[in-house]
């Protein structure tokens, strides 16, 4: 593995065998890797494998082919290097707000007092916007406020990787943005390799270096990999005023409308270990892309 592979996704497949014989393929010979500290989004439409793939980097699952090694070693069960924020909060329920990020940080650094634990655990509350509610319980909090609770505890434990399965789907729009810009600050911040689920081009746009964009599934496979060419230290503010945004957007768009449905293993001069690296970059005049049911 080279160097610059802190995230090695070699040859990948899921597959599920059927009563009557035969299994269903899910995705297969998926190929992928991420740099130290890069920031990674796949893309693609519900049912094309993304999640098992997520679950599969936790240690959740494990692939029916190929291996996934991380920072030089092969993946075996979980680890706390790699935090993961689901779908859904999945808080302890009888576990306070404070109860919950506290037995994470715990769980992390056990030479640690309660004191200490308890400051810490502070400190990412006080992030996601929570302060004033450490004691309430999980049945007391919106549902948004549940999943900040799931977002501060990753975050908490500092991990290695950051691995995210649609973490903002849930919450409102003006909550999303704020922790989303909490999520791009920490992550540069700790130079954290973080990979995500999203079902929003703007959110991978804003969040990633990297897009990886899937094909439908069943028999999913990886159809290209996008370079974001937005700069590092982007702002959301500014972000669609840069001449490269449209030509981006674009290209993400025409791909979940139109290629994805018609790409295939079989496409031809289609490489699964050299999927080819596009970086969209303004040409023409930007137009604006039709959102009409692009996800789902």
């Amino acid at each position: 593995m080279s160097s610059n592979k802190f995230i090695s996704i070699e040859g990948i497949a899921k597959r599920y065998p059927q009563p009557s014989g035969g299994a269903t393929t899910i995705f297969e010979n998926l190929w992928l890797s991420l740099a130290p500290g890069e920031f990674g989004c796949i893309i693609g439409h519900s049912g094309c494998g993304k999640t098992t793939v997520l679950n599969i980097l936790a240690g959740l699952d494990e692939p029916t082919e190929g291996t996934v090694i991380v920072d030089g070693q092969a993946i075996a069960g979980t680890s706390l290097d790699r935090a993961v924020i689901f779908q859904s909060h999945a808080l302890l329920p009888w576990m306070t707000v404070m109860g919950n990020i506290a037995y994470a940080v715990s769980s992390k650094w056990r030479k640690w007092d309660k004191a200490k634990i308890r400051a810490h655990a502070q400190t990412f509350i006080d992030k996601v916007g929570l302060t004033g509610s450490e004691h309430k319980r999980p049945s007391e909090l919106s549902g948004g406020m549940k999943q900040r609770v799931g977002i501060a505890r990753a975050l908490s434990i500092t991990p290695k990787i950051m691995l995210m399965d649609e973490p903002f789907s849930a919450l409102d729009a003006l909550t999303r943005g704020t922790l989303q810009d909490e999520v791009r600050r920490v992550t540069l911040e700790t130079g954290q390799t973080t990979f995500m689920i999203t079902h929003d081009v703007d959110e991978a746009m804003y969040l990633a270096d990297k897009i990886f964009l899937m094909t439908n599934g069943p028999g999913a496979v990886l159809a290209e990999i996008v370079e974001n060419p937005l700069p590092k230290d982007r702002a959301r503010i500014d972000l669609h005023k840069h001449p490269h945004y449209y030509a981006l957007r674009n290209h993400i768009i025409d791909f979940l409308v139109t290629r994805s449905k018609t790409f295939t293993a079989n496409t031809p001069n289609h490489d699964p270990r050299n999927v080819p690296v596009v970086r969209p970059v303004f040409t023409e005049a930007p137009t604006m892309p039709s959102l009409q049911s692009a996800m789902r």
